[in-house]
């Protein structure tokens, strides 16, 4: 039986062009990092690559946090140690009043349409929700895209970030790792995301999911719009449970069907 919804952020509760904001972010704590440790910003480049390279590494065999093994991985390419307390100060300061600033033109961040009718209407089912977005970057940066998103006061179960988690998407580790904190098993919880690579766990662990991306993924039981899952949801359910009495919409999005 289905108990929970875990939804990814950037694309599927969030609009964003998610490549300029990265650069933005990355640019602007680079000059950051240059400025405390007296270096230069052109130097920080290739320890931010490598740094997350290390958190996306299909080949982890660690049991560190995201965030401590970027940490350890940044101060062997730079010396600089991210978790000094005066440097981890900094950090968080930048992360907690620098990003919500960081959504301009180019950035482009606005509310997913039916994103937010989305997380309602699984609440109003009495199900869990939760934030599963890929951890790679801090909780302050999380919730700063989660105001972007309006969904800043969602009472999301979990949020995913640097700091709790130990792989990242696609990895099976990360999905068990993130419905365990929920008190569940993959088998209870369903995925929603627009992303067909990461958000289908690799290898299968029992989770499934519905997507609301532009490709056609063989593994997904559901397609279509945000807008559409949160009309279609308590069918969608009701069929992962098995529970058929309920009748289908018309235009009921069953895998396959043209979206």
């Amino acid at each position: 039986m289905i108990k929970a919804v875990l939804f990814d952020m950037d694309d599927t509760l969030l609009s964003i062009n998610l490549t300029a904001f990265i650069a933005s972010y990355v640019s602007r704590k680079a000059r950051l990092l240059a400025e405390v440790s007296s270096s230069s910003v052109v130097s920080m480049g290739m320890p931010f690559a490598r740094s997350y390279l290390a958190i996306s590494s299909d080949s982890r065999q660690d049991s560190l946090t995201n965030e401590q093994l970027f940490n350890e991985t940044f101060l062997t390419e730079t010396g600089i140690p991210l978790d000094d307390p005066v440097i981890a100060d900094a950090v968080d300061c930048f992360d907690a009043e620098v990003t919500p600033t960081l959504n301009g033109r180019t950035v482009h961040a606005v509310p997913r349409r039916g994103g937010r009718k989305a997380v309602e209407a699984a609440r109003k089912l009495g199900l869990t929700v939760a934030l599963a977005t890929n951890p790679s970057f801090s909780e302050a940066c999380v919730r700063a895209r989660m105001g972007w998103a309006d969904v800043e006061d969602v009472p999301f179960a979990r949020i995913s970030h640097m700091a709790n988690s130990t792989r990242m998407k696609p990895d099976a580790r990360y999905y068990e790792e993130f419905v365990s904190a929920l008190g569940l098993s993959c088998e209870e919880c369903l995925m929603v995301g627009n992303d067909a690579t990461r958000d289908f766990p690799r290898p299968d662990c029992g989770l499934v999911t519905a997507y609301v991306g532009h490709a056609r993924p063989k593994r997904a039981i559901w397609r279509g719009d945000m807008e559409r899952l949160s009309r279609d949801l308590p069918f969608l359910i009701d069929r992962l449970d098995g529970d058929r009495s309920r009748g289908m919409p018309d235009d009921w999005a069953e895998p396959g069907s043209s979206d």
